[in-house]
């Protein structure tokens, strides 16, 4: 068993004007590659005392840590683990439970990403805890709820499911996993609370289940309501929320309030512009022309002076 503590510095784990309302609450995760420590980084930026218990490195190895993350993007998971107490051990080893039970102890939240039937084999059980650790609450991230708790998944699958894969490119990020990521940081601030509550579970931990695949179905949303659909207003139809190619480059333009969407239009040279003008084709095509023959310079300095949000991109 090793253990190793990364330092704290400013950036994305870290912001001075935060208030760190979880200052005194301990956090221990046995949660492995992106969303848990993901939340356990927002955790720590909120105060908490956070520890990760996570496997050894394979033989030959040349890092320390046995999370997949550490292996293929170590920028990442050393990001992620900024001010975090990272311990390794093998919890299929006595050893390894013995430590798992000390830390167990002192425990305010647990946070785990195993599948029920691993936790149960690991002695990990919710009946097991609440009997041995009355006051321990337990965030379980699991990929889909339910009696699906036990399926196989990633953040790919559930995205895909939720209509969110367009042809054969990749998504741009992972979003169900980090969403599955702020979902259990929120559930550790409600398990806290709830804990708090005079009445039934004041005093005592709560068991609560955070699915990647509800994180999916809930920035799904926008598009089950039609809202980034080819027809709707952050879908394509109105001409000021798109992106455009530029002189050298592209231009994300996202004018669609009444106001900017007039000051937009204006610019490229519409002299009517009425509620319903945006979502002309008229207007694409005006914005269009007007955007190819600027340059990201000049469409930056636009942006300043007609107060229009929009960014330039390099194509």
């Amino acid at each position: 068993m090793a253990a190793s503590k990364t330092s704290s510095t400013e950036g994305l784990t870290s912001n001075p004007r935060q208030q760190r309302v979880l200052r005194g609450v301990r956090v221990l995760s046995l949660a492995l590659n992106l969303p848990g420590p993901a939340a356990l980084m927002r955790l720590q930026a909120m105060g908490a005392h956070c520890t990760k218990l996570e496997p050894p490195a394979p033989p030959g190895a040349t890092i320390t840590s046995g999370d997949p993350m550490a292996q293929y993007r170590p920028k990442a998971y050393q990001t992620m683990h900024q001010g975090v107490l990272a311990v390794q051990a093998d919890l299929k080893t006595a050893p390894g439970q013995a430590l798992l039970q000390r830390l167990l102890r002192n425990t305010d939240v647990l946070l785990t990403s195993f599948r029920p039937s691993a936790l149960n084999k690991l002695g990990l059980g919710w009946k097991s805890l609440q009997q041995q650790y009355p006051t321990l609450s337990c965030v379980a991230i699991v990929g889909a709820p339910g009696a699906r708790a036990e399926e196989p998944g990633h953040d790919l699958t559930y995205v895909a499911e939720q209509g969110l894969v367009d042809g054969l490119q990749l998504p741009a990020s992972l979003f169900a996993d980090m969403g599955g990521s702020l979902m259990a940081s929120e559930a550790v601030l409600k398990a806290l609370m709830l804990r708090a509550q005079p009445g039934r579970t004041q005093g005592k931990g709560v068991l609560l289940e955070v699915a990647l695949s509800d994180a999916a179905a809930y920035l799904a949303l926008p598009r089950h309501w039609g809202l980034t659909t080819p027809k709707g207003a952050v879908g394509g139809a109105h001409a000021g929320y798109q992106i455009y190619p530029c002189q050298d480059g592209r231009v994300a333009v996202a004018a669609l309030e009444p106001h900017f969407a007039k000051r937009l239009l204006t610019a490229a040279g519409m002299t009517q512009v009425g509620p319903h003008t945006p979502h002309t084709p008229q207007a694409h095509q005006a914005v269009a022309q007007f955007f190819a023959g600027q340059t990201r310079r000049q469409l930056d300095r636009l942006a300043i002076s007609q107060d229009i949000p929009l960014h330039t991109l390099s194509r």
